[in-house]
């Protein structure tokens, strides 16, 4: 199915607005190291937005702590991403990306029972993101 997403560039303009650590998560479908991005331990009250298009992702009261070391949360903004099958390293996953750029967030897993409300687990790079706090807002 084509990516119908609202925001379309070229790679060139991507490599211009992205640092290379942003350009290869958002859109070579990379992933940060465990425990190294700057929204792990974040416990703030605010949006979470796309670190490329600025689409609002995630709210933060829907953040937990995972363990997993990436940003965890258990419920998207609705509208806000597109999941779609990822069979890549040998294993079936769901890809989530941003529904306005088709930037690479990260994954969702289900039924880990962390007894959150969704039992949900969006697994989301650091470096995928943007975050405003409340008070900015």
């Amino acid at each position: 199915m084509p990516n119908a997403t609202k925001v379309q560039k070229t790679d060139d303009e991507w490599r211009a607005e992205l640092t290379p650590e942003q350009y290869k998560v958002l859109r070579e479908k990379g992933t940060e190291p465990a425990f190294t991005g700057e929204y792990v331990d974040n416990h703030a009250d605010g949006s979470y937005t796309c670190a490329a298009c600025g689409a609002q992702l995630f709210d933060s009261n829907t953040k937990f702590e995972s363990g997993s070391g990436w940003p965890s949360y258990y419920d998207a903004i609705p509208g806000s991403v597109e999941l779609h099958v990822d069979n890549s390293h040998g294993m079936q996953r769901t890809e989530v990306t941003c529904a306005n750029c088709g930037g690479h967030l990260g994954h969702l897993f289900e039924g880990e029972d962390y007894g959150n409300p969704t039992d949900k687990r969006y697994c989301i790079n650091s470096l995928s993101l943007a975050f405003t706090p409340q008070d900015k807002q």
